[in-house]
């Protein structure tokens, strides 16, 4: 399936690169960008920069580069097709496609196939509980108890299992849809074929007789579902789960966060329950910064999920000896991480579900707003009042805090926490701080300790050291040179930087700068007008007349401007910027991104800088000259080992000196004339 280039255009016009990066990392303005911390590596000081001007972004911490299109490829794990049309759904855009056969959907990617099919079970799902007999009389009865209203049924898309043994199955056999396929998302299990009676192998529905709770990924694609039974049937499990799959791992997501992230932005703050019902009922109450770890301790992964939209978190538990537990379980974790954590504990007996039920959205919010404690007062007063007067306990508890204090990585933080355990201890604060230093030294002593590993290769920096056949994508080849393909299906994680490291070879590297930078003026001004109707493309283009970049890429490049030229138009640098060729367009990306701006009181003192662009004559007249002398250079050393290789023994080797002779005068008398424009000195050869 292919979405037109019209449709492509609207869609990469239609999205602005704040909202789409907005959806899954907190933005903060700085100066004309944004900056946050980058969600495809793990950092603590932000160095991901947006720029909503040329509409890109960059990480300058791991290299991380590319357009909306290509963060969306890159943070769902999706193919470029995929992307487009979540942005097309984003932005209303309708996307003309024919009709799947199940076929066609069986040769899509596998990750798009089982989108698809959750999708389409989600819907079945909630199609039953609205207007099948059995799921309104049991399943919406239910939610109706609850007091879930239908906008909130709808937001959080829930629905009802039939107790069929294979209602699900069926309708998506209708569908065309394989069994195979709902087995691997996670909603049909399968009894193997017995020989012996003739029986083929049967699949059966997960989720039977069951409310549904679908489970959304960050851009809001159901990734899997949780089932509660509402039968007395103590022989089955209250809640079951999907299994994990290719597009659902427990541990990375949390129940309710696409309905929640802008909430969480907005109020700086996500409050964390355990349930499904808990997160709804909070929803619909009004409180909708809220997500749930579905009855799991948190993990690295979820907290640094939190950490895309907010640094605090604020824990929601039952008030009973269990809920408290919970809430400490793995909370060190968070310290670590950098984030804010606090906790909330209910009166005894509730939860946050029957709590906001019974004292209503506002009387919640000022429970939450005076039972608020930060992490180690709160854990503090409960290791305090459970040990007593036992010294051995108390001696115990404090060790256990100040461990908890020493995961802060901010040292200011640290001295503040040591200050006020102090004032709830009654103890020398200085006692504390000294044997939190000893835990720190411990652990300092600990890292030393192991054994030297060298560090796992950061994707984003990873370089090949031979720079292999440049791969031509599929949509690459599509958009140059105007060849149907079908979508290719990229990489889930984002593509290794592009293969454009300087050579080790001293003429080979000033050939490498020199191609570069040439490049890169037709890329940032290969438009611009030098005078009336000749532009810098056509100037620079003309000055080279048909030589070959040494570089791969520079050389592609340099070639599309020739291709294009031809047909009579020049690349933009929005074109390069938003390329479907990712080499292409992170070093297009490269050349346009600083991580240093001049300063405004350099404008406030009238100190002028004069731009690239009013110097473009002058600059361009010595890049030429720079190429020419780069180029002729290396032919020259070229020239040069290959005559060191010829005995001139025999009449053909002789020609052959006088050849290379020959060429090697051409390519000085380019390299002198050259330097002679540029007053520069030439070494001899």
């Amino acid at each position: 399936m292919r979405i037109s280039n019209e449709i492509t255009e609207r869609i990469k016009q239609a999205a602005d690169i704040v909202e789409v990066v907005g959806d899954f990392v907190s933005l903060k303005k700085r100066g004309s960008n944004y900056t946050a911390c980058c969600p495809f590596h793990n950092e603590k000081s932000p160095s991901f920069n947006v720029n909503p001007v040329r509409q890109i972004y960059k990480c300058f911490g791991c290299g991380a580069a590319g357009d909306s299109i290509k963060f969306v490829m890159d943070i769902e794990g999706i193919s470029y097709g995929e992307a487009l049309r979540h942005l097309a759904q984003k932005y209303n855009i309708e996307v003309e496609e024919e009709q799947q056969t199940p076929e066609e959907v069986l040769r899509q990617n596998e990750r798009d196939s089982l989108y698809i099919v959750l999708n389409f079970a989600q819907k079945y799902y909630q199609n039953l509980l609205m207007e099948h007999e059995e799921g309104q009389s049991i399943g919406l009865s239910y939610f109706r108890n609850r007091g879930f209203n239908d906008p909130t049924i709808k937001s959080f898309g829930l629905g009802y299992s039939l107790t069929d043994w294979d209602g699900l199955t069926k309708e998506a056999a209708k569908k065309g849809y394989n069994p195979e396929l709902l087995e691997k998302a996670g909603l049909a299990l399968h009894k193997e074929a017995d020989p012996q009676s003739n029986r083929a192998t049967r699949y059966y529905d997960r989720f039977r007789g069951r409310v549904i709770f679908p489970i959304h990924n960050v851009s809001g694609k159901v990734i899997a579902f949780g089932a509660r039974i509402l039968s007395a049937d103590k022989s089955q499990p209250k809640y079951i789960n999907s299994p994990e799959t290719d597009v659902y791992h427990k541990s990375k997501i949390l129940y309710g966060i696409y309905q929640a992230k802008n909430a969480i932005r907005q109020e700086d703050v996500c409050y964390l329950v355990e349930g499904y019902t808990d997160v709804i009922s909070l929803h619909q109450a009004g409180i909708q910064n809220v997500a749930a770890s579905s009855g799991t301790s948190l993990t690295e992964e979820q907290i640094k999920l939190i950490a895309r939209f907010t640094n605090n978190i604020t824990i929601l538990y039952d008030g009973d000896a269990a809920g408290i537990k919970a809430a400490l379980r793995g909370l060190d974790m968070v310290l670590e991480e950098g984030l804010n954590v606090s906790l909330v504990t209910l009166p005894d007996g509730e939860d946050p579900d029957s709590y906001v039920y019974k004292v209503g959205a506002e009387g919640f919010k000022k429970h939450v707003q005076q039972a608020t404690k930060d992490f180690i007062t709160f854990k503090t007063e409960m290791l305090l009042k459970d040990a007593g007067d036992n010294p051995f306990k108390r001696a115990e508890a404090i060790n256990e805090i100040v461990t908890s204090i020493t995961k802060i990585s901010d040292p200011i933080k640290r001295q503040i926490f040591f200050k006020r355990t102090a004032d709830l201890m009654k103890m020398d604060e200085q006692t504390l701080i000294s044997e939190g230093n000893k835990h720190l030294r411990r652990r300092e002593d600990k890292a030393a300790e192991k054994p030297a590993q060298s560090k796992p290769k950061d994707r984003f920096r990873e370089r090949p050291q031979e720079p292999a056949d440049i791969h031509f994508s599929d949509n690459f080849i599509e958009e140059e040179f105007g060849i149907l393909v079908e979508d290719s299906v990229p990489n889930s994680v984002p593509d290794v930087a592009p293969r454009h490291e300087p050579p080790t070879d001293l003429f080979k590297q000033r050939l490498y700068f020199q191609e570069q930078a040439f490049v890169k003026l037709l890329i940032l001004h290969g438009q611009t007008e030098l005078e009336t109707g000749i532009s810098l493309c056509r100037y620079l283009l003309h000055e080279i007349g048909e030589i070959s970049f040494e570089n791969q890429l520079f050389d592609l490049v340099l070639n599309i401007f020739r291709q294009r030229f031809g047909l009579g138009e020049i690349p933009s640098t929005d074109y390069f910027l938003s390329h479907i060729d990712p080499d292409i367009q992170r070093f297009s990306i490269d050349l346009c991104t600083s991580k240093h701006h001049l300063s405004e009181n350099w404008e406030k003192h009238d100190i002028v800088v004069p731009t690239d662009e009013e110097l473009l004559h002058e600059i361009a007249f010595k890049k030429i000259l720079r190429l020419k002398m780069a180029y002729s250079a290396t032919k020259m050393k070229d020239l040069l080992n290959q005559m060191g290789k010829i005995t001139g023994n025999s009449d053909e080797e002789f020609a052959q000196i006088m050849e290379v002779q020959r060429q090697y005068k051409f390519y000085k008398n380019i390299n002198d004339l050259a330097a002679k424009e540029l007053g520069t000195v030439v070494p001899g050869y």
